[in-house]
């Protein structure tokens, strides 16, 4: 790979149009996609800024040792920028395209130092990464964990450039209804529905280390959960997915109410800028994010949701926004219940964080009237956490602790009854 000085790329068609009809009917002028790129690049004391003219898919880094280097390559970048004054650790920048698509920017060191974090900002058209100096050997240990994968804001995320044509085919429209998944277990038992996050065209996090996916991780455990809860015989079980394919958020929650889920478990793997992020962490529904839900179910006219076996439809609209918020707080003191029983229950078994009960506004948290957590079960960007994650023994110790938890739920909920 040669260091390149970056020109800005011509546009315009350099090859013929086919003569053919269907050609003539999707080769529009013009249609050739400039690819965003580094638009400038500032260097201070501690960090470097790389802002972008557009959105660019993602971006990783590579410490280099002997000479120490930082390399930075952007994803969806095609264009090279206005270069940086040097100063601080920082002794020369340097650019080039080490692939089509990707621009390489190389920040030459001054002295040893390692990217203490960072990230993209809100927006995605900017990246920041935090420098720290550090010792010739912690450089050289650091340098070969490998690359460290940053990713911007999905809203702000470019997608990956395909062709320089686009072709619009209509579709039939999407079949009406969820689907209904398998369930497995004793009849008249306590539902538990587990849904592995991402799938299909959405991987999800990716170990910089190992390339380990997030989509494949979350369903070899939820297919783990299933096998453990199954053998104690107290619950039936249902997957969202059992393969690999794509829902959206809403509709893994609304499939698991459809077929009256008891207990709706998510399961994701969560990724950080910083390498030693790590440990389990469980989200319930915060009240901010239940407030909105509830508001916003009671804003329906034609109110036909059943609510804890109350059907609305018949109910004045404040006799409804009471019933609504009394289910919304039940749901989540079950919520926060079952977060604490899992991780008194998993004790030895999942390394949790300090903080390990969060409350934040997640889509798939926001069935009114089933409890419902999400869990982080650890940080692909950590390798310790990347290799029990992996292995059948720490995928078995998650799906062991996530059974103790539940069976003690569903017997305080039928000593309550």
């Amino acid at each position: 790979f040669t260091m390149l000085w970056t020109k800005a790329q011509k546009m315009g068609h350099k090859t013929p149009m086919l003569a053919s009809l269907i050609a003539a009917a999707v080769l529009l002028p013009n249609a050739e996609a400039r690819a965003s790129g580094v638009s400038t690049i500032d260097v201070q004391q501690d960090r470097v800024v790389l802002h972008f003219d557009g959105y660019v898919e993602k971006a990783s880094t590579l410490l280099i040792d002997g000479p120490h280097r930082i390399a930075v390559d952007i994803g969806g970048s095609d264009n090279g920028a206005r270069l940086a004054i040097p100063r601080g650790i920082v002794s020369s920048v340097r650019q080039g395209q080490f692939a089509p698509g990707t621009t390489r920017v190389v920040f030459d060191l001054a002295q040893p130092a390692l990217i203490a974090g960072g990230g993209f900002s809100s927006d995605g058209r900017s990246l920041t990464l935090m420098l720290r100096p550090a010792g010739f050997a912690d450089f050289s240990q650091a340098s070969k964990r490998g690359r460290r994968l940053y990713l911007p804001p999905p809203a702000f995320r470019a997608a990956p450039p395909r062709s320089r044509y686009s072709l619009t085919i209509p579709l039939e429209a999407p079949t009406k209804g969820l689907p209904r998944p398998r369930i497995l277990g004793p009849a008249g038992r306590p539902l538990v529905v587990i849904d592995a996050g991402h799938g299909g065209h959405d991987p999800g996090a990716i170990s910089p280390a190992t390339g380990v996916r997030e989509k494949d991780l979350t369903l070899k455990i939820a297919l783990k959960v299933r096998d453990a809860l199954l053998a104690s015989g107290r619950v039936r079980v249902a997957l969202v997915r059992e393969d690999d394919r794509f829902y959206v958020l809403h509709e893994r929650s609304a499939i698991a109410r459809n077929i009256g889920a008891d207990l709706f478990i998510s399961i994701h793997a969560d990724s950080a800028g910083a390498s030693e992020a790590n440990g389990a962490t469980i989200y319930t529904l915060s009240e901010v994010a239940s407030d909105r839900e509830a508001a916003a179910l009671a804003a329906r006219e034609n109110k036909s949701d059943i609510i804890n076996g109350v059907n609305l439809s018949g109910e004045s609209k404040d006799v409804a926004n009471i019933l609504l918020d009394l289910a919304q707080r039940e749901t989540m003191n079950a919520s926060s219940s079952f977060a604490n029983l899992l991780r008194r229950e998993s004790n030895g078994l999942i390394p949790f964080r300090a903080g390990y009960h969060r409350m934040a506004g997640f889509q798939v948290l926001k069935a009114p009237d089933t409890p419902s957590i999400l869990l982080e079960v650890g940080y692909l960007t950590n390798d310790a956490d990347v290799q029990r994650l992996t292995s059948p023994e720490g995928q078995s110790q998650i799906a062991q602790g996530i059974r103790r938890a539940v069976e003690v739920f569903f017997a305080r909920r039928l000593a309550q009854r």
